[in-house]
């Protein structure tokens, strides 16, 4: 094969941008693929991910796919039967992809999966593993699970490589949700009731993952493995706020409400999941990673802390 690519699906997101920029900084030849066209470079457009997309024009001359498209997981789904439509998307779509890959001689598959599969909380001082008990509980972690199984299937019948990555919350330049609420409301000097909690969360940054994924595109060692990933170190809620705080230049201003009244007010409010979020532990064992790809996540937390408040506040 002439001039080897590494396709990136999702292109235009969260992880699947800055996997784009790392590549493409590395010298690799690179295509991006995307739903419509956005204005990139290297992109082809293949329009909604399911059973029945075709790839085939995005595959030409492919050594190498980082899937990153996903339907990713939401609060409150509207959809009347969520785990159908999660299904069409990460389980059918992600395996349609990985048919027509193996079909053109494709020789790495890298899924991006998600540390929900293992389940959504630990004890404190407890760890996921990549070879542990698995426990996806809402439609989005099933439909994650289900894809895995798949193509680890796949790839028995095909001899396609798979390597599977499941990381934890991803923070960085451009973070939304509940890390960007976070940081207007410690930029904003908002008093928040989070002094005392005592959980342990592990969490990875951009570069963290996105350096681990440009690590298995070639490494040998990673041929048909499953990888958890995590900046390799774990903070409780309330450590985070006060070192994003740190990072913003701002007072943490975080009230020792304790932990049981947290979660009496948020189950009153309906909104448990959310408290759960704040308070519980999930915490990841990366040491195979470590030791299997001799990696270690290249930033510490708190310059990736600081990276991601730059960003916000040069947006502000």
């Amino acid at each position: 094969m002439t001039n080897p690519v590494v396709m990136v699906t999702g292109s235009n997101g969260f992880v699947g941008s800055a996997v784009v920029k790392k590549i493409g900084a590395e010298n690799r030849s690179v295509r991006g693929v995307v739903r419509s066209l956005s204005g990139g470079d290297n992109q082809i457009a293949v329009g909604d991910i399911g059973p029945s997309t075709l790839w085939s024009s995005a595959l030409m001359d492919v050594a190498v796919i980082v899937h990153a498209a996903a339907r990713v997981h939401v609060m409150t789904d509207q959809t009347t039967d969520p785990l159908s439509e999660f299904r069409r998307v990460n389980v059918d779509g992600t395996l349609n992809l990985a048919r027509q890959a193996a079909a053109q001689g494709v020789r790495r598959f890298i899924y991006i999966s998600s540390i929900k599969v293992n389940g959504e909380f630990t004890d404190v001082g407890q760890s996921f593993s990549p070879e542990g008990v698995t426990g996806p509980v809402d439609p989005y972690a099933i439909s994650k699970f289900e894809a895995e199984e798949g193509l680890k299937q796949l790839s028995a019948e095909t001899g396609m490589e798979v390597v599977i990555i499941r990381p934890p919350l991803v923070y960085g330049p451009g973070v939304k949700a509940n890390f960007l609420a976070m940081m207007r409301w410690l930029n904003k000097g908002v008093p928040l009731p989070f002094g005392a909690i005592n959980n342990k969360r592990s969490l990875v940054a951009l570069d963290n993952l996105v350096d681990l994924i440009a690590t298995c595109i070639d490494h040998p060692a990673a041929v048909n493995q499953t990888f958890l990933v995590s900046d390799s170190e774990d903070l409780s809620t309330t450590e985070l706020l006060q070192r994003m705080a740190t990072a913003l230049g701002r007072p943490a201003r975080l009230l020792p409400v304790p932990e049981y009244i947290l979660k009496a007010g948020a189950t009153l409010l309906g909104r448990r999941d959310i408290s759960m979020r704040l308070i519980g532990s999930l915490q990841v064992d990366i040491s195979k990673t470590k030791k299997l790809l001799d990696w270690s996540p290249p930033l510490s937390i708190d310059d990736a802390l600081k990276k991601t408040a730059e960003d916000f506040l040069s947006q502000t």
